[in-house]
């Protein structure tokens, strides 16, 4: 099976789910540096009303799952293991006479 229709999907989905989840947000971020970096601290507070509330979560999920099926689906290729080689899936074939 090839592995760029899902890899395409994946994307789409999470772009579109993250997109509604940060379209939507009323939250602020914040981040504190200091020496040492066991004092550094990364603040991010998001809160999203509406259909992305829904929405945005589930269609993240479902990207990531089709990330894992794109993923699966391209090592399955490199070990030959797919539906058959992409080379070959588009050549002609000849009809001996």
């Amino acid at each position: 099976m090839r592995a760029d229709r899902p890899l395409i999907l994946a994307v789409l989905m999470l772009a579109g789910g993250l997109g509604l989840i940060f379209g939507y947000c009323h939250g602020n971020a914040g981040l504190n540096v200091g020496y040492p970096f066991a004092g550094s601290v990364v603040k991010l507070s998001i809160e999203t009303y509406g259909p992305a509330a829904v929405g945005g979560p589930v269609l993240t999920l479902l990207g990531l799952i089709a990330l894992v099926w794109a993923l699966l689906c391209a090592v399955l290729s490199q070990f030959g293991l797919g539906a058959g080689r992409e080379e070959d899936a588009g050549a002609p074939t000849r009809l001996l006479e």
